[in-house]
């Protein structure tokens, strides 16, 4: 049978705006209204996801990487420590390991276990990245999964799956795109996907 919409606007749901941004303070309206969250901690959530963990700050170390052979060096020596450098620390960050993409070399994360992720640098994971097919897949058939992506590497170039746990979490460096040069840190920060970071995505190209 049909399913009868003429109630819908009854469930909280049908009050919320399409646009994320705008659900986002609707449903936090909703739950302060409700007296179910303090606006303070609520505001102090939503500034750090907004502000101080994500992966702004992971294509942040990136771009370093990308223009400072030293800081690069060190960032594969210990990554915690070169990201202290840049004021990047937090819970679920504290043993994070840089893997560095190369023409030979294309590494890609999946935490077969559950959804381990350095949230400092990536903020909050992805669905796809918490979900059984992507787990399963990743170490099974990594080159079908980075099609999926849009990812096709030459046949050369040996993919290295990096599997992420509560003790280590990896971040990936991946290969500065050509035409770059010249470009100051934060137009090469904008380069770098979140994606790219995981391995299921490359840089963006210059405009």
């Amino acid at each position: 049978m049909p399913h009868d919409h003429s109630h819908d606007d009854d469930h909280p749901h049908a009050l919320l705006p399409p646009e994320p941004a705008l659900r986002v303070k609707a449903l936090q309206t909703i739950l302060v209204g409700k007296g179910l969250v303090d606006p303070e901690a609520m505001e102090a959530i939503l500034e750090t996801y907004e502000r101080k963990v994500g992966p702004h700050l992971g294509a942040q170390v990136v771009a370093r990487a990308w223009v400072d052979p030293a800081f690069r060096g060190r960032l594969l020596a210990d990554a915690n420590a070169a990201m202290a450098e840049l004021g990047i620390a937090g819970r679920q960050g504290e043993h994070v390991v840089a893997v560095e993409n190369t023409a030979g070399t294309h590494n890609m994360v999946v935490c077969t276990l559950c959804s381990c992720y350095p949230w400092p640098l990536l903020g909050i994971p992805p669905a796809w990245y918490k979900s059984d097919a992507y787990r399963a897949r990743a170490v099974r058939e990594p080159r079908r999964v980075l099609a999926e992506f849009g990812v096709t590497l030459p046949e050369g170039t040996k993919v290295r799956v990096w599997d992420s746990t509560a003790e280590v979490r990896y971040l990936v460096v991946p290969m500065r795109p050509e035409g770059s040069e010249g470009l100051d840190l934060a137009a090469l920060a904008a380069l770098v996907t979140r994606d790219s970071m995981i391995g299921t995505g490359l840089a963006g190209a210059p405009a």
